[in-house]
């Protein structure tokens, strides 16, 4: 007899029970294992899979032109010009080393330091995971005077290398079909793709991209003489720079390279973009940590040196040393360790003491030669330091407000009653009308709504301590529980799982929503990065004929719910357009925008930091020119428009 909840002894479970997959399949069965996810994210890491191939021959000095090229039947071209992948013969495993590379996971030259010295793609992978989640995938390789060719059904070879041609050229040209069954969706953007090249032609200066899309005709041509120099002075763009150029400076030490450009503005953020072999490390690292260490120690010591903080004060942090700072780091290292969630944290300890006697050395150089720039700098450094001082009186006048109130709350929020923030999510209303709308409309179990009113401080154009003298976003603060600012923002204490904007669906409310963006992406970064953020989808039309009625959310939806009804004979077409979210009554507010299970939710995610640092500078900065580019290139895309 068996005991109370013991396992039934009676079931075989012995070795014909364990499954053993091939590389390919274990790849096809668990894609996020390799890619992430089988998202868009995903989908476009395929590219970047090939690409850093590509990159890599570049890197060895043997390849300086990649094409892409975004096909009309879905699938993508990469072409390069380096060595080619090898097709001979391997000595042990009998196959050409075309066929390993793209069947076999782990295969690959880059485990060689022979073949290359540093690498972007390091777990040998790349080709073999493309391969293994396309319908289809072809590879020519120009090498030896010769083409050689070989077809893949979802990994598998359909044939033999072959050759197929002569050619005086060399590279590799791969052309893939990413897997309907796999992925949620196949639609490439050409926008992602071209961010992407454009970020990896500045950081190798002798490398040339063309990026083109055959289903429309868009193309770009990539290639930056000036490197990182022109990579800091492209995300400065839209600010305006304190000094000349952006300082610049690369060496070679003990394997590994060092190239660091960096420049200050008038703006109060710190923007440093790192690398290590082009692999972008939004977690920064050890080498992150030399630099910042080098720039403080550096500047600090010339300012006592030449007697620019006589009568301040103040003492002074490695904050107030990069206020206005806009730095790209990168980095080529021979056997980088990454650590952290997303693997994009450098930890070679080696790294750090590299990076720190560079700067120190380099930098000081800088300074004996441009003094004028020093005091600059230094001006900077000491307004950043009197604003973060008043900062810290305005938070801690806050703090004792809040201890002297019943309640730590804002009085304006309707709260949730449950206490779990994963299941939690709080509604940031625009407007008194809207907000008593969603408050009567709500779920009081699980939704909390915070109305605003009027649009909050443009925290782009003002530092810290004129922020928190703001009551709409003290309110959030103090809403969302976390704090803000490196050293006191606790993602922890969060006190809802999604934090969701619902503003009206016109040309302020798309205001305020980028205002509201442009803070939480400066000051609680984490929530964005975390995919906490979602934009609420009200609908813009409803529709009614007799008694039936349909809500659109776009003028074409409206367009087909009118024609769909005069085709069925009915008469009387009534179009009701909702100018702000007020108009609708809690029922309708709550069906068409808040209710779980009709509800679209739009997430705010961050694939290309750079790229979101650049938009919101552009957007909220003070510079108009960039910001008349970007709305003349990009009106063509706006699908809805209510002046």
């Amino acid at each position: 007899m068996l005991e109370a909840n013991a396992p039934d002894q009676t079931t075989d479970y012995g070795a014909s029970n364990i499954q053993v997959l091939d590389g390919i399949e274990h790849v096809r069965r668990r894609p996020a294992m390799y890619i992430g996810d089988v998202s868009s994210r995903g989908l476009h890491h395929l590219v970047y899979e090939i690409t850093d191939n590509s990159v890599d021959e570049a890197l060895g000095g043997y390849n300086d032109y990649i094409f892409i090229s975004l096909n009309h039947d879905g699938s993508v071209t990469v072409r390069d010009k380096g060595r080619g992948i090898p097709t001979d013969i391997h000595p042990t495993k009998k196959k050409s080393a075309l066929e390993l590379v793209m069947t076999v996971i782990g295969a690959g030259g880059k485990f060689d330091k022979g073949a290359y010295k540093v690498s972007g793609g390091l777990h040998g992978v790349g080709a073999s995971v493309v391969n293994a989640l396309s319908e289809w995938c072809e590879v020519e390789v120009y090498r030896d005077g010769k083409i050689h060719h070989q077809r893949y059904e979802k990994g598998i070879p359909q044939s033999t290398v072959k050759v197929i041609g002569k050619t005086k050229e060399k590279g590799t040209k791969t052309t893939f079909l990413p897997d309907r069954s796999i992925f949620k969706s196949c639609e490439y953007r050409y926008d992602t793709i071209a961010d992407r090249m454009r970020e990896l032609a500045y950081l190798n200066r002798n490398l040339t991209i063309h990026v083109k899309d055959e289903r429309d005709g868009r193309e770009d041509t990539y290639h930056f003489e000036g490197g990182i120099r022109e990579f800091v002075t492209f995300m400065d763009s839209s600010r305006m720079s304190l000094i000349k150029a952006p300082i610049y400076f690369e060496a070679e030490r003990e394997g590994t390279i060092v190239e660091i450009a960096f420049q200050y503005n008038d703006m109060y953020q710190e923007n440093i973009f790192s690398y290590v072999n082009n692999i972008n490390t939004h977690e920064g690292g050890t080498h992150v940590t030399g630099f910042r260490k080098a720039l403080t120690r550096t500047l600090n010591y010339y300012g006592q040196k030449n007697d620019l903080f006589k009568n301040f004060k103040l003492s002074l942090t490695g904050e107030d040393f990069r206020e206005g700072l806009t730095a790209v780091i990168s980095v080529k290292v021979p056997e980088p360790q990454f650590e952290g969630q997303t693997k994009t944290k450098l930890g070679n300890s080696e790294t750090q003491s590299i990076v720190e006697s560079l700067v120190n050395e380099r930098l000081s150089e800088h300074i004996e030669s441009h003094p004028g720039e020093l005091k600059i700098i230094l001006e900077k450094v000491m307004s950043a330091a009197v604003s973060r001082d008043a900062a810290r009186k305005a938070k801690d006048l806050t703090r004792r407000k809040s201890a002297l109130e019943s309640s730590s709350l804002p009085g304006k929020l309707a709260d949730c009653s449950i206490n779990d923030p994963e299941h939690c999510e709080l509604y940031i209303v625009e407007g008194d009308s809207a907000g008593g709308s969603a408050k009567q409309g709500r779920d009081r179990r699980f939704q909390a709504i915070l109305p605003l009113k009027g649009k909050i401080l443009n925290v782009e154009k003002s530092r810290l301590n004129k922020m928190l003298e703001n009551e709409e976003i003290r309110t959030i603060i103090m809403a969302l529980g976390t704090s803000i600012g490196d050293d006191e923002f606790d993602a922890d204490k969060l006190r809802y799982g999604k934090i969701i904007l619902m503003t009206d669906a016109d040309v302020d409310g798309a205001h305020i929503r980028t205002l509201l963006l442009t803070f939480l992406f400066r000051y609680m970064r984490n929530l964005v990065e975390s995919g906490r953020i979602y934009i609420a989808q009200p609908p813009l039309y409803l529709v009614k004929s007799g008694k039936k009625s349909a809500y659109a959310w776009d003028d074409d939806e409206r367009d087909d719910i009118i024609k769909e009804y005069e085709s069925k004979g009915k008469d009387n077409v009534n179009v009701q357009r909702y100018k702000g979210l007020g108009e609708m009554n809690p029922e309708q507010l709550w069906s068409t925008t808040m209710d779980p299970e009709t509800r679209t939710l739009q997430q705010v995610t961050i694939e290309n930091a750079m790229e979101a640092d650049k938009i919101f500078s552009t957007l909220m900065g003070d510079q108009v020119e960039p910001r008349r580019v970007f709305i003349e290139t990009n009106a063509k895309y706006v699908r809805r428009l209510d002046v």
